[in-house]
């Protein structure tokens, strides 16, 4: 019997967050934070599967906390940027989790934005606690496909002056013109599936058919339990992430004396080891993403970190995928198992 409890905490600024805390009887390997990308929530972690990751680490020993960082749809919407995530967000979220637990360190599997966001938390030392962290997808390097660059160079301008947020929800309930204007171009321009959250998820995220994930990958539970997960995206996320695709690495959009302005301009101030993980078929940001984190870690201090690429997977069926529990999480464990 899993117990599970809901923890508040407030960010750095003032914004309000949460914590959900699942564990089992015993977790004698302590804490492990889960976090999630943009425009979903905590929840992401938790498909319709038999075993999530989540009850895969609790199996494992691990006490385990998702973190509802500002980008969560079950937060109110706002125009966040990873500058403020990594600055005011997760620090809380960890100091948050020992706080808690009584524990002096924890180790974080990190998702997409959640995984950009705490690696900039990471690189600019404001999470020391953290000795592990396995990510996924992208980290320092965002390399996306270049049908998704003409479509950010084209429509990202356009978008961006009609509307401050995205979202997904629109293609069960598009109110208000520019929401039915993006749901007609979806309706006509995506005939993948008949999931319309499914197909706004792929246009909002990138160019494909779909984005996110393989559909073979899927279970039907899980492809019409995705129709609840995704929401809200703020334009000024998109805004950012696109500066940092055409510099081929983060950068800060706001002024913070804790941030560095340019995150592959420096040495990382942090000690932790990093398992650096993509799927192959990912088209959301390309698998050459993380290798090119992986190799500038790797001119930081050598045969420390780790690379895995699996193969027949996209974006996020890494955590959602109905084998996942026997293609993906083993890897996870036997990188938070690595000795520091």
């Amino acid at each position: 019997m899993l117990a599970e409890a809901l923890v508040p905490f407030t960010a750095g600024d003032g914004f309000q967050c949460n914590l959900i805390r699942v564990r089992g009887a015993r977790s004698p390997k302590g804490p492990v934070l889960l976090v999630h990308g943009a425009g979903v929530r905590a929840n992401i972690f938790r498909p319709r599967v038999g075993t999530t990751l989540v009850e895969y680490l609790v199996d494992q020993g691990y006490d385990v906390w998702l973190e509802n960082w500002r980008a969560s749809i079950d937060l109110p919407p706002n125009p966040w940027t990873l500058d403020q995530a990594a600055l005011y967000d997760h620090p809380a979220a960890v100091r948050a989790v020992l706080s808690e637990t009584g524990a002096t360190e924890l180790k974080a599997v990190i998702h997409c934005q959640g995984s950009t966001s705490f690696m900039m938390s990471a690189a600019a030392g404001l999470v020391p606690q953290v000795k592990t962290i396995v990510s996924n997808a992208v980290s320092l390097h965002p390399v996306i496909p270049w049908t998704e660059r003409v479509k950010s160079f084209v429509a990202l301008p356009v978008v961006s002056a009609l509307t401050p947020f995205l979202n997904p929800q629109w293609g069960l309930r598009a109110e208000g013109k520019v929401a039915k204007l993006i749901d007609g171009l979806v309706r006509l321009t995506h005939h993948e599936c008949d999931n319309a959250v499914c197909k706004h998820a792929s246009f909002t995220y990138g160019t494909g058919f779909p984005v996110l994930w393989r559909h073979e990958n899927l279970n039907d539970e899980t492809h019409e339990w995705l129709k609840q997960e995704f929401a809200h995206v703020p334009m000024t996320f998109f805004k950012q992430m696109d500066r940092c695709v055409r510099k081929g690495h983060l950068v800060a959009v706001e002024r913070h004396a804790a941030l560095p302005a340019d995150f592959a301009a420096q040495r990382p101030k942090t000690e932790a080891r990093f398992a650096f993980m993509a799927g192959e078929r990912n088209i959301c940001f390309l698998p050459e993403s993380q290798r090119r984190t992986y190799d500038f870690f790797q001119s930081v201090r050598r045969d420390y970190h780790s690379l895995h690429i699996v193969p027949g997977y996209g974006h996020l069926d890494v955590f959602i995928g109905k084998n996942a529990a026997r293609d993906v999480f083993p890897i996870i464990a036997e990188a938070l198992a690595r000795p520091n």
